[in-house]
């Protein structure tokens, strides 16, 4: 029996059940308002297929355009709000506006909706999924990212659940506008999104990519992590980060010094973390697990020899993977919203660093954990079941979902698997790749598969003919300025 048809049949047994209203909840009850309103609605402008796309988007309830950016290629795009519940479950605690883009192809063209799981980034881009589909690409920012954040902030409303609940509002919201194939995508925390979206509202999109997601149930994560820094490149490579790594701390009187410096000069402050000295140390666990996330492996050659470095050879090396500024209170304060669902649902890599031991001045275990960079004054408490609920999901229902990572990419070292309930589902990895990892990237053999299933998934014909157009370039869109600006804000450096 299929995904699909379980879920039909669970439908169908629970329409006596809503029709008491034992079963409705608040969001579902909202839910059937929107849709009882969707039929009286026929003369708004939203629902005119001749009507110029601003007027049409501005006509959706609760959303409003905030500025319409030109682009050089043709499409319209705009930066907007949409009013969302602060809690879907109880929506009377009252609302906030979330902003959202919306790049504009064409009516006819399949909708790529992208959740990145960070800030939205207001340049006009495309991800590779909606280059792939030349479709539409709706953008969400994830809740409690400023601007997006309701004040005061309620942090306990900033989980997986509250984020898949403002993706569906929104994608129900926007499927007045494009009645084509909706996929999904993300990459990094936006690929876990995108995931936990499918997951609670597994019908809304035709089909999900999703991009270099770790997948952190707390199963051996230590273990797989610290595998990961035994095996990943040459041995020659790694002794050679170890070595920069540890010169680090070894010259960590004259470095540190340097980097107080620095800091006060920019008006950092390290209220979270507690010190620079923690700050900085911090920082210099980070390296490592920073060369490996950005670069590749030929970059090996690029990394100071500790032996021979100076200090400013070292330092520049620090700040190129670190940031000098990177764990200030100003730097972190721009995730404030990750470090918050890692420290409570989403987990965080943990890894052995005991070669260190001798020169570190704290427990690097604790250092090193989520809760470290949450601001002190924000309780925290972790959920253990928010992650291995995911991972049974979308082993045992999950459909139409593709995978890709990279095959040296550290946070690939705890990947989503399939099991036997994953219909449609496929996971892929670009050998060598780091945390830009793709299709495009991907053997070609692969890379080819994998674009097929990407258009047969956004309605572009059925797997044959999908196949037949993934093998001909010239009629997959040329890679052109708008992806430019969209792989800029993929690789730009993140936690996660």
């Amino acid at each position: 029996m299929t995904t699909t048809l379980k879920r039909l049949l669970v439908s169908v047994l629970l329409i006596p059940l809503l029709a008491l209203g034992g079963l409705a909840s608040p969001a579902m009850a909202a839910d059937a308002q929107g849709a009882r309103g969707a039929g009286a609605h026929g003369r708004s402008p939203a629902d005119d297929p001749n009507a110029d796309i601003k007027d049409r988007l501005a006509a959706i309830p609760g959303v409003t355009i905030t500025e319409e950016k030109p682009t050089t290629t043709g499409h319209r795009y705009f930066i907007a709000t949409y009013t969302q519940p602060i809690d879907h479950f109880r929506p009377w605690l009252g609302t906030f506006q979330q902003r959202f883009s919306l790049l504009h192809r064409g009516y006819d063209r399949p909708t790529v909706f992208y959740t990145n799981g960070y800030t939205l980034g207001t340049s006009p881009s495309r991800t590779e999924p909606t280059r792939l589909v030349d479709g539409n690409q709706v953008s969400i920012e994830y809740r409690y990212f400023t601007p997006s954040r309701p004040e005061p902030a309620d942090w306990s409303k900033a989980g997986i659940r509250q984020g898949a609940a403002d993706s569906h509002r929104l994608v129900t919201a926007l499927k007045r506008i494009y009645q084509q194939e909706w996929l999904s995508t993300g990459a990094s925390k936006g690929g876990m999104s995108s995931t936990f979206f499918r997951r609670f509202y597994p019908d809304d999109v035709a089909g999900t990519i999703a991009y270099v997601a770790p997948n952190n149930t707390d199963v051996n994560d230590y273990a797989a992590y610290s595998q990961f820094f035994r095996t990943v490149g040459t041995p020659e490579c790694r002794a050679r980060l170890s070595a920069a790594q540890r010169e680090l701390l070894v010259r960590r009187d004259r470095l540190e010094a340097r980097y107080v410096a620095d800091n006060k000069a920019a008006g950092s402050t390290f209220d979270t973390l507690g010190t620079p000295d923690r700050a900085y140390e911090a920082g210099v666990l980070d390296v490592v697990w920073a060369f490996w996330q950005y670069s590749l492996e030929a970059d090996c050659a690029k990394v100071p020899v500790a032996a021979t470095a100076t200090d400013d050879e070292l330092y520049a090396w620090f700040d190129s993977q670190s940031g000098i500024t990177g764990n200030s209170d100003q730097s972190l304060a721009k995730y404030t919203a990750y470090y918050y669902q890692a420290a409570t649902e989403l987990g965080a890599p943990f890894f052995d660093v005991s070669y260190l031991k001798d020169v570190l001045h704290y427990d690097y275990k604790e250092l090193y954990s989520a809760r470290t960079y949450v601001a002190k004054g924000i309780p925290t408490v972790f959920n253990p079941y928010a992650m291995p609920d995911i991972d049974r999901w979308v082993k045992r229902e999950g459909e139409r979902i593709m995978f890709v990572y990279g095959g040296n990419d550290p946070w690939g070292a705890k990947p989503f698997h399939l099991g036997r309930g994953s219909e449609d589902s496929y996971v892929y990895t670009v050998p060598g790749g780091n945390h830009g990892s793709n299709i495009g990237k991907l053997p070609a053999e692969q890379s080819a598969e994998a674009t097929a299933k990407v258009l047969e998934w956004a309605g572009l014909g059925d797997q044959d003919a999908a196949r037949s157009l993934a093998k001909s370039p010239h009629l997959v869109p040329d890679f052109g300025p708008l992806d430019v600006e969209g792989q800029r804000l993929e690789q730009e450096r993140r936690p996660l």
